[in-house]
């Protein structure tokens, strides 16, 4: 997409299917969005110009996401006065990526989402992006609408039909 607003940034290509989520996310809202691998640790020169000229390059908020000890997010975070949501990776029993994001040190804030959340990632940007966008609002508002009404319905068919007529189907 031309001139993005966000942008997903991950640490390898293995993080590829739980970041995809984001990226799905906010192309439903219509926000513009950047997909690309930048390693902390791989390539840090060009994770830290990353973070550096988001601001300029119209980039509003970074999603980061990586697994293992998960420096990129914080790493981002501290070369960048936007806004950074970590998404922590986890793939095995491990929760070191979820540890690591929230230990950050006082002065460099990180928002961080649950375990494989970047679909929660997504929405959380675009309700940061919604403050200075009323269109974009009333799409998050329309959205919190449906989840409202979705569960309303559910819990009247529970209702009516007993929760066993609708676990069995």
């Amino acid at each position: 997409m031309s001139n993005p607003l966000v942008g997903i940034i991950m640490g390898s290509d293995s993080d590829l299917d739980i970041m995809s989520a984001a990226a799905k996310t906010l192309d439903e809202f219509g926000v513009a969005n950047e997909v690309r691998i930048v390693s902390a640790h791989r390539t840090p020169d060009e994770m830290a110009d990353y973070a550096k000229s988001a601001e300029e390059r119209g980039i509003k908020v970074i999603i980061a996401g990586a697994g293992g000890s998960a420096h990129l997010p914080g790493m981002t975070a501290s070369e960048t006065t936007l806004p950074v949501i970590a998404i922590p990776i986890r793939k095995s029993e491990s929760h070191e990526a979820f540890w690591s994001n929230i230990k950050m040190p006082p002065g460099i804030p990180l928002a961080t989402m649950p375990e494989n959340s970047a679909r929660n990632g997504a929405l959380l940007a675009v309700r940061i992006l919604a403050l200075n966008d009323p269109q974009l609002a009333r799409k998050y508002s329309d959205f919190v609408a449906k989840q409202r009404d979705e569960v309303l319905d559910k819990d009247a068919q529970l209702q009516s039909k007993g929760w066993e007529s609708i676990l069995n189907g």
